[in-house]
C-alpha cells in the first residue's frame, strides 16, 4: 500500500514535465542510488534457464530505458531479472529532434521517434567494463548509424565490441524510427544479416570462450507470409532467440487523438493485443523450444502471465513502469508465484505457451480467423 501511493505520487511529479526530461530524472535517481530495492521474497519456481545463463526471475527490462548502460544494476536491484542496454550503435548520434516522446494516458501508452540516439559503442563499453564482476544477467541490443554505409557491419561491429560484456546480445532491426530499418526483416536482406552476425559471433566464442546467445527483435506489425520468412531465417541460421515485439506504427482505436498523430513507435498498453499474437504465432512458428522473450503493454500481473502462456519464457517492460511505477515489479513477481499456485504448475516452463494456439488464432481487433 505504501509502495503504490509513492508510487502515485512521483508519477503525478514526474508527469508535471516533458516525457523525456522525466526519463532523465528517474535515470539520474537510479543511478544516485534512491530509489529502493525489491522486497518480494525469491521463487526459485520463476527462475528462467536459457543456454549457460540463469535468470532469477522471467522479469526484464526493455531496451531503451537504460541506453547508455548507466544503471543496470539499479535496475536488477528494484527486482528485475535482467536488464537490457542499448540500443547502441558503433558511432554515438543524437537521435531525432526533440520533442519526440510523447505520453498518451488516456491510453497508457507513449509514442516515441527517439531514433537510436545513444553515446555510441565506447561509452557503453567503458561503463560495462567497470561492472564486469558484479554479476546479474546484463544483454546488449545493438543497432545500425543512421547514416551508415552499410548496416549489418555495424551489427557485426557491435558483435565484436561486446561479446566478452554482454549476458546476451538483442539484434534489432525493429525500430520504426531509422528509415529503411525494418526492410532488414525482409527474408533475403535477413539472411545476410543474420549470416554475418552468427559468423561474428563464432569468432568472438574462439577469442573469448563463450559463444553469446544471439536473440532477433523483430516488430508486431509484420503479416503471415513475413513471420513464415522471419521463423525460417531464425531456425536455418541457428539464432538462439526471438524477442517479441518492438514498438507499432498501428494507432487503432486510441483515446488521445493528438497523441496519436504524432509518428513514432507505438509502446503499452494499446501494444499488447498485437505484440501477444504476434508471439503466440511465432511460437507455433518455432517450435516449444527456442525462448522467447515476450514484450508489449505488460502493465500487471496478469498481462506477464497472459505473454507466458501465449509462448513467452521471458518478459519484459518499459512502459508500463512510466505509469505504475517501480512497484510494479515486485507486484509482477508476486502474481506469477500466485498463478503458478492456483494452476498446480510446478515451474514458470511448465506455463510456457499453454495458450498460444488461442492467441494466434484470433486478430489484433479480437475476432476468430478463419482455420
Amino acid at each position: 500500500m505504501v509502495s503504490s501511493v509513492l508510487d502515485a505520487l512521483a508519477r503525478k511529479a514526474l508527469f508535471s514535465i516533458d516525457a523525456e526530461t522525466a526519463h532523465g530524472m528517474t535515470v539520474r535517481a537510479l543511478a544516485s542510488g534512491l530509489m529502493p530495492s525489491c522486497r518480494v521474497k525469491a521463487d526459485n519456481r520463476l527462475a528462467v534457464n536459457f543456454g549457460d545463463l540463469t535468470f532469477p526471475n522471467p522479469l526484464g527490462m526493455a531496451a531503451g530505458f537504460d541506453k547508455n548502460g548507466e544503471v543496470p544494476d539499479a535496475l536488477l536491484k528494484l527486482g528485475f531479472g535482467f536488464s537490457e542496454v542499448g540500443t547502441v550503435t558503433p558511432r554515438p548520434q543524437e537521435g531525432n529532434p526533440r520533442p519526440r516522446v510523447f505520453r498518451l494516458v488516456a491510453d497508457r501508452g507513449v509514442v516515441n521517434r527517439l531514433g537510436f540516439n545513444n553515446e555510441g559503442h565506447a561509452a557503453l563499453r567503458a561503463r560495462l567494463e567497470a561492472r564486469r564482476h558484479r554479476g546479474g544477467v546484463v544483454g546488449v541490443n545493438v543497432g545500425a548509424n543512421k547514416d551508415t554505409d552499410d548496416r549489418i557491419a555495424d551489427y557485426v561491429d557491435g558483435i565484436n565490441a561486446f561479446a566478452d560484456l554482454a549476458s546476451y546480445f538483442a539484434v534489432n532491426i525493429s525500430s520504426p524510427n531509422t528509415p529503411g530499418l525494418r526492410d532488414l526483416q525482409a527474408r533475403a536482406a535477413l539472411h545476410e544479416l543474420l549470416s554475418r552476425v552468427m559468423e561474428a559471433r563464432e569468432a568472438a566464442a574462439a577469442r573469448h570462450g563463450r559463444p553469446v546467445p544471439v536473440l532477433l527483435k523483430i516488430a508486431p506489425d509484420i503479416d503471415q507470409e513475413g513471420l513464415d520468412d522471419i521463423a525460417t531465417e531464425v531456425l536455418g541460421c541457428g539464432i538462439d532467440g526471438l524477442i517479441v515485439s518492438n514498438t507499432t506504427l498501428a494507432r487503432e482505436g486510441l483515446k488521445d487523438r493528438a497523441g496519436a498523430a504524432q509518428a513514432g513507435g507505438l509502446s503499452g498498453r494499446p501494444l499488447f493485443r498485437l505484440s501477444t499474437i504476434a508471439l503466440a504465432r511465432m511460437r507455433l512458428r518455432v517450435g516449444p523450444r527456442l525462448p522467447i522473450i515476450g514484450v508489449g503493454g505488460i502493465d500487471s500481473g496478469e498481462s506477464a502471465w497472459t505473454k507466458i502462456t501465449a509462448g513467452a519464457n521471458l518478459v519484459q517492460l518499459y512502459t508500463g513502469l512510466v505509469y505504475e511505477g517501480p512497484g510494479l515489479v515486485g507486484r509482477i513477481l508476486n502474481h506469477l508465484g500466485l498463478s503458478l499456485d492456483r494452476h498446480g504448475l510446478a515451474s514458470l516452463d511448465q506455463a510456457v505457451g499453454r495458450n498460444a494456439e488461442a492467441w494466434a488464432n484470433i486478430d489484433a481487433n479480437g475476432e476468430e480467423l478463419p482455420v
